[in-house]
């Protein structure tokens, strides 16, 4: 019945009022003739000139560097298969709304019928003066993996197939974290890949750069371990043989003392038994969809001291590409990159890893009805409504395409960008855009009081005030509870002032009220405690009159 409900949901909610999921909309004025005139003939002959005078004005003057394509020939659709050009296009469709909703990238998708790659390579090519950026998707290996390097070598935009570097990015991060929370080293663990298509061989050359040694990474293919003595190996998957073990050992085998398992494959294939013989706190991404490769609960019940990813929304530890593609496009088109390289999947795999670190912001914590989510073994990533992503891992980018060399455009106001990438999530934050702003003017950090600091929403908000460097918090509160919630909540608040109003005042204390210019302390109690009011504006550097 579920089922049922679902499909007719899906296919009501693709069908209803204007078909499909996006459409074109002008962003230049249309209401009169004048408008018209400068849109079209006779006005659009300027800005043609002008790029013919300078191709780069394409930029200047039309929409090429915001627009990408997403191209398909509908061949490894989700995780239908070869389906056809027009069955995997509400996919496609379905990635442009991402790339709008997410990073303010506006898109075409483009399916293609044919499994020819020179047919692919071609149009894509000839099509290169319309797009500032191309996203391959869904595209079968080993097609998808010469597509892309031929496509990297000659087109002068950057190109990525999502469903290869997206999800290696994503589950890198991830495993970076994880590992670290479990005190492991990434070049000594050993691996086990279930899956050796286009997403399981990128997502091991990630790891590889990140410190994994080949020599302890186990692949699997549908046929077995990808090993030295096989002839029938095909694509990439030479580029991860190992031979030290005999070919014909199983999955099942060397899972056992393995401490990374990473699940690229088919559903159900590994048990609460293999997971049992794993070494001390494994790690297991079991990433095949709909059902992975072992479902959440029945690992975590046959080792609870694992650290478990899915691919799944109703699971902690979701790798979904949408926290990576949004925001790489978006770095790669601000600077004008013309490819989308190693050191800038890096910095994207880095950024999402330190972000995953940080206090989660009440937006997100209500989004998924937990009032606190932190960085630990349940909360290895980010979540995909973090309204930071776009601000941490699109200048990560940027960054990196400047200085591997690939930029056209550097950025040299990184402050401005940040705020041009935050106003283009929309004006629902404007308000506290201005009292950000407002608080970091004069190069000086002012000094606010955070009142009912017992509570962890306080906490959070003061961690990040000072994280970002918006203001110096000062605590009020019962002492005792506050520094109880710091350390239970792991919140960093270095050398952070807590002002309890129920506790006398010390000498040192009493002296700087006394030596604050205009402030009386002629309310100071027998005991050495001045009001609370007067207490909590000399600390906030307040002047009063006397």
């Amino acid at each position: 019945m579920e089922k049922h409900s679902l499909k007719e949901e899906a296919l009501h909610y693709h069908s209803k009022d204007r078909p499909g999921k996006i459409e074109v909309i002008p962003t230049k004025e249309t209401a009169n003739q004048r408008d018209l005139s400068l849109a079209y003939s006779p006005g659009v002959a300027e800005p043609c000139l002008a790029i013919a005078n300078d191709i780069s004005d394409v930029y200047k003057y039309t929409a090429k560097g915001n627009l990408v394509a997403v191209v398909s020939n509908g061949t490894a659709v989700l995780g239908l298969g070869d389906i056809g050009a027009e069955a995997g296009k509400p996919v496609m469709e379905g990635k442009g709304l991402l790339f709008k909703i997410y990073a303010d990238i506006d898109c075409f998708d483009l399916e293609l019928n044919t499994k020819s790659i020179d047919e692919i390579v071609r149009t894509v090519k000839i099509l290169e003066p319309t797009f500032g950026g191309v996203n391959l998707e869904d595209i079968s290996a080993p097609a998808c993996f010469e597509i892309e390097e031929r496509l990297k070598k000659e087109l002068n935009i950057p190109v990525m197939h999502d469903d290869q570097h997206g999800t290696a990015i994503i589950s890198g991060a991830a495993l970076l974290n994880a590992l670290e929370i479990v005190e492991k080293d990434i070049a000594e663990v050993k691996m086990i890949i279930s899956g050796a298509g286009a997403s399981a061989i990128s997502c091991t050359r990630i790891y590889v750069a990140l410190g994994a040694q080949k020599k302890n990474i186990f692949m699997f293919d549908s046929k077995g371990l990808i090993h030295p003595d096989r002839t029938d190996l095909d694509g990439k998957k030479p580029e991860f043989v190992n031979g030290t073990v005999p070919a014909n050992t199983s999955l099942h085998e060397l899972i056992k003392g393995a401490d990374v398992f990473i699940g690229l494959s088919k559903g159900n294939l590994l048990s609460q038994e293999d997971v049992k013989t794993m070494a001390k706190d494994p790690i297991i991404f079991a990433m095949a969809n709909p059902n992975p490769e072992i479902g959440y609960d029945d690992a975590t019940e046959a080792r609870p001291d694992c650290i478990m990813a899915t691919g799944r929304s109703d699971y902690p530890n979701q790798v979904n590409n949408v926290l990576g593609f949004p925001y790489i496009f978006r770095g790669a088109l601000d600077v004008r990159a013309t490819e989308i390289n190693e050191a800038m999947k890096l910095a994207a795999v880095k950024a999402l890893a330190e972000l995953a670190k940080k206090p989660v912001p009440d937006i997100v914590n209500m989004a998924y009805d937990n009032a606190n989510l932190k960085f630990g073994r349940e909360y290895i990533i980010p979540k995909p409504v973090d309204p930071r992503l776009i601000t941490t891992v699109a200048p990560a980018v940027a960054e990196a395409a400047m200085n591997s060399g690939v930029a056209q455009k550097p950025i040299t106001d990184w402050d401005a960008y940040i705020g041009e990438l935050a106003i283009r999530l929309g004006n629902d934050n404007a308000i506290s855009r201005i009292i950000e702003t407002k608080a970091k003017q004069g190069g000086k950090r002012r000094r606010v009081v955070f009142v009912d600091a017992e509570h962890l929403t306080v906490l959070k908000a003061a961690q990040i005030a000072l994280e970002e460097k918006v203001a110096k918090p000062i605590l009020l509160g019962n002492r005792e509870k506050i520094e109880a919630m710091l350390k239970e909540y792991s919140i960093a608040l270095p050398n952070v002032l807590i002002i309890d109003p129920h506790i006398p005042s010390s000498e040192e204390e009493k002296r700087s009220w006394r030596n604050t210019p205009n402030v009386s302390t002629k309310s100071e109690n027998e005991k050495g405690l001045p009001c609370l009011r007067q207490k909590i504006l000399c600390a906030a550097g307040v002047i009063m009159a006397p």
